[in-house]
């Protein structure tokens, strides 16, 4: 495989104990959330993306799409026009309803849909037309309004500014371990692939004498929640409040007393303390953990580093910056 290949490049100065076989997931229908662009007009929506040119190009077909999301698009199309929510029109800075957001549980098939609005101008009239959505489409659990009013490529607001049902949260499982996803939590979006990363990290842990661990940039909990033990202390840190909420929602389902999750920056909290755990694991964006927390680390030496990475790039610079570790 060449991401397989590049790995081994990117880590060729560095002497690596055993390469593990690469985990593949299905090539179409895997992707658990889609994110729509809204253009068109209001009669005749068109859900996808925008070319550079302006030019739309509808997305409602796109293979990396489960079935199950066909039902949902259609649904929505003469749904725009049911509420009036006029698409957002980019060249003259005009409409209301910007992108469709839809994520769907692969443990029950229940789905979060939430619409991207430039104002609350409209949303009374969705209010009054949404009891129509829902009984076309009963797998819609959690419903909500995002507010963006900025005229800039940024997919939605500060904050979800209306829950429309009484469910805030989808509910979710891989590994028989429960998690959850709130709005602006992030979530992986190939669950074939991410059960099996985070089982991975789990089997690697198990063998390991660990009595306590960091979790860092932990999301809604997948990898802390899949490694902790009973007897185990764990501290997962993430900025995002809404992905700290879902982590301790599972904490508290599995009985672990001894997990803590907080919203903070996981780079000023770790360089803030004054000793480490025996394991870190860190779980960062596409920029990597960068210098400050290599530093740290290299300073601190916990004795296991877990480094799971989006961008292969990035985690190798790091490596660089982690000279006193080699990679098992």
């Amino acid at each position: 495989m060449a991401t397989a290949a590049d790995l081994k490049n990117l880590l060729a100065d560095f002497p690596v104990e055993e390469w593990c076989a690469p985990v593949s997931g299905p090539e179409q229908g895997f992707r658990n959330k889609a994110k729509m662009v809204v253009s068109g007009s209001v009669e005749k929506p068109l859900l996808g993306m925008l070319h550079r040119d302006g030019t739309p190009e509808d997305l409602c077909d796109c293979p990396l799409y489960p079935a199950s999301f066909a039902p949902v698009f259609a649904a929505l199309k003469p749904f725009i026009a049911r509420a009036g929510l006029t698409p957002y029109n980019v060249a003259r800075k005009r409409g209301e309803l910007k992108y469709i957001l839809l994520t769907e549980s692969q443990s029950d098939g229940g789905m979060m849909l939430r619409f991207v609005l430039r104002s609350d101008t409209k949303l009374a009239q969705l209010r009054k037309a949404l009891p129509w959505l829902q009984e076309q489409l009963p797998q819609l659990k959690v419903i909500t309004v995002n507010i963006q009013p900025v005229h800039m490529a940024i997919m939605e607001g500060e904050t979800e500014n209306v829950y429309l049902t009484e469910q805030q949260a989808l509910a979710e499982r891989f590994n028989d371990v429960p998690l959850w996803i709130r709005p602006q939590s992030f979530f992986q979006t190939n669950p074939a692939v991410a059960s099996q990363l985070y089982a991975t990290a789990r089997d690697w842990v198990r063998q390991l004498p660990v009595k306590h661990m960091w979790d860092l940039f932990c999301g809604v909990g997948g990898f802390g929640l899949h490694c902790a033990t009973p007897d185990m202390q764990l501290t997962g840190i993430e900025i995002a409040p809404e992905a700290i909420a879902c982590a301790k929602q599972s904490a508290a389902e599995l009985g672990l007393t001894r997990l803590q999750f907080q919203a903070l920056d996981s780079t000023q909290f770790a360089t803030a303390q004054g000793e480490v755990p025996e394991l870190v694991l860190v779980n960062p964006p596409r920029r990597g953990i960068g210098k400050p927390l290599c530093d740290y680390l290299s300073t601190m030496a916990p004795r296991f580093i877990i480094y799971s990475s989006c961008n292969a790039q990035t985690m190798a610079k790091d490596i660089r910056e982690l000279p006193g570790y080699r990679i098992a």
